[in-house]
């Protein structure tokens, strides 16, 4: 679990980040989640784009692909996504 301070840093570095993973109308698909962790694995934080035409809502979105990846919520813009999953063979982010 993340503390209020460590959720700020995170949400500070992905500020600057584009959103590497982009979610459609098929929504979250077994495909999809294969990216998501493997990105996660690669980068450790990442930002997800609902498209508008995705009916999944955010919030819903990002506890879902939590829950699946075993991944921390970082936050929720509008239909963006932020998510952290600590690498466990090579840490890169310092938090």
């Amino acid at each position: 679990m993340l503390t209020s301070k460590q959720r700020a840093k995170l949400r500070g570095m992905a500020n600057t980040m584009d959103a590497i993973i982009r979610i459609g109308k098929e929504g979250i698909t077994e495909g999809v989640l294969k990216q998501i962790d493997e990105a996660l694995t690669a980068r450790e934080l990442i930002k997800i784009a609902l498209e508008k035409n995705c009916e999944i809502e955010p919030k819903e979105a990002i506890a879902y692909i939590c829950e699946k990846l075993n991944a921390e919520p970082v936050q929720v813009i509008g239909r963006k996504i932020v998510i952290y999953r600590m690498s466990e063979e090579n840490p890169r982010i310092q938090i």
